[in-house]
């Protein structure tokens, strides 16, 4: 299929497939650019209805079904996260329908020519915020940095904005990648590799297929940072026809970006100087890593080492990634909400191993596939209690039964009340989920924000349980 090109179209209707965040950016987008556009989604039209109440009177759509209208359209745009086996992706194709990502429309509209890319299974968020972060801090005066994509500012908002000398710093995900054949971001990075969302890609193929279509289409005047100890990364890395940079935590002699003694080293292609910074004050060894490419991301675009520094000293993290709420009533309390997968919940457990067994674990929400016993030795190290909350209760117990105790608490109000009376002053209260959250909550923010406000309330009005 050919690139997107707006030209193309001019004065035809534009199809939009999934009205969600990325989706209801698109059409917006879209209208502003002359076109006429019709969206479909299969949620029932009422709760569409209200979800675009702000949305321009003149999109046309229609909710609880795909009908032919879609077929009559010059294009179609399909949002992220919609399987691609829908049965109205294959009569669009049957009817030769081009269908286009919400990533490469609104591209076709960016006048930015340095794409800054992200992707990987895990620390994507933490990654790309602290890349934009630096981008702001390091980039020369008039030069602007946005941040978009996966973190929760659709392509289509952010796009469009920029002017020609500006910077796009994205993260990327598997669902927006899959149907992205022409993305080419100047500079990218793949953190890591582990078996994630293959309900949604139909197997880990499918999955290492997507992600390696962030450097595809780069050609040895781009850039792509990978992680040398990651082996699917480092395997992946060999096809790529872009100039490749590596890190890795401890130095080898293929390796641009290293730690010792507590900083992060770098030596890039063609230098004899090592450069040396001080990483961010994050736990955990996936922080470290997320520093080093964050760092070969900046420098691979020759920006100055001491504003890099400035940035990273600065960086607090991101919400909802490991984020300390303090001690909340004799407890120690941690909002993992974006850990929806077994590996991110297995780095959350890594960085409390030094508080021994003393963490209340919070799992459940929708399963997405994956085995929870991988699990089961980080707990062992860890954890005092299993709380689970959630659809996926039932599995996650079978897989972890006789590991520690098993809390069903079947919702997140449950599992924090139950922390707060069974708990001694000095544990550690950890919503760390493995799961996807549509089973109760719109997504992890609100599952996030949900468990923020209850452990304040809880802490605030009864505190905790003493041990007689």
């Amino acid at each position: 299929m050919e690139r997107f090109e707006p030209g193309a179209f001019k004065g035809r209707k534009a199809g939009v497939l999934g009205l969600g965040r990325s989706g209801t950016a698109c059409a917006k987008l879209l209208l502003s650019k002359g076109f006429s556009v019709f969206a479909s989604d299969s949620r029932p039209a009422p709760e569409l209805k209200a979800m675009l109440g702000r949305a321009p009177k003149r999109l046309d759509w229609e909710g609880g079904r795909h009908s032919r209208k879609l077929l009559q359209c010059a294009f179609v745009v399909k949002s992220p996260g919609l399987s691609p086996d829908l049965p109205i992706l294959s009569r669009l194709r049957d009817a030769r329908v081009p269908v286009y990502s919400e990533l490469e429309v609104a591209l076709a509209f960016c006048k930015a020519r340095d794409i800054v890319a992200v992707t990987g299974t895990n620390g994507k968020t933490t990654t790309t915020t602290l890349t934009g972060e630096v981008f702001r801090q390091a980039l020369p005066r008039g030069r602007r940095a946005a941040v978009c994509g996966n973190i929760g500012i659709p392509f289509s908002e952010a796009a469009p904005k920029l002017g020609a000398k500006d910077c796009l710093v994205a993260e990327v995900s598997s669902y927006q990648l899959e149907d992205s054949r022409h993305f080419r971001p100047r500079a990218a990075a793949i953190l890591n590799i582990t078996p994630d969302h293959l309900d949604h890609h139909g197997g880990m193929d499918r999955y290492l297929s997507a992600k390696a279509r962030i450097f595809q289409e780069q050609s040895a005047s781009d850039l792509c940072v990978f992680n040398a100890e990651d082996p699917l990364c480092l395997k992946m890395s060999r096809d790529c026809p872009a100039k490749k940079l590596y890190f890795g935590l401890t130095p080898q002699p293929f390796i641009h970006a290293w730690m010792s003694r507590g900083k992060i080293r770098i030596r890039l292609p063609g230098s004899r100087r090592e450069l040396s910074l001080s990483p961010p004050a994050l736990p955990g060894r996936h922080n470290l890593e997320n520093a080093m490419a964050s760092a070969l991301l900046a420098l691979g675009l020759d920006l100055e080492l001491p504003k890099i520094q400035k940035a990273f000293t600065a960086f607090r993290g991101v919400e909802h990634r490991l984020e300390d709420l303090g001690l909340l009533g004799g407890l120690r309390c941690l909002n993992d909400s974006k850990a929806t997968n077994v590996d991110s919940t297995m780095v959350a457990l890594k960085s409390l191993e030094s508080v021994g067994n003393r963490v209340f674990l919070i799992l459940g929400g929708l399963h997405k596939g994956s085995s929870y016993k991988p699990l089961a030795p980080f707990i062992a190290k860890s954890a005092k209690a299993i709380l689970t909350i959630g659809s996926a209760a039932a599995k996650i117990e079978e897989d972890l039964r006789g590991t520690k105790p098993l809390l069903p608490c079947s919702d997140l109000e449950t599992a924090v009340e139950t922390a707060f009376q069974v708990a001694s002053p000095g544990d550690v209260l950890l919503l760390s989920p493995a799961c996807a959250s549509f089973d109760q909550f719109k997504n992890f923010e609100e599952r996030g924000s949900r468990f923020k406000a209850l452990v304040r309330a809880r802490a605030k009005t009864h505190g905790v349980q003493k041990k007689k």
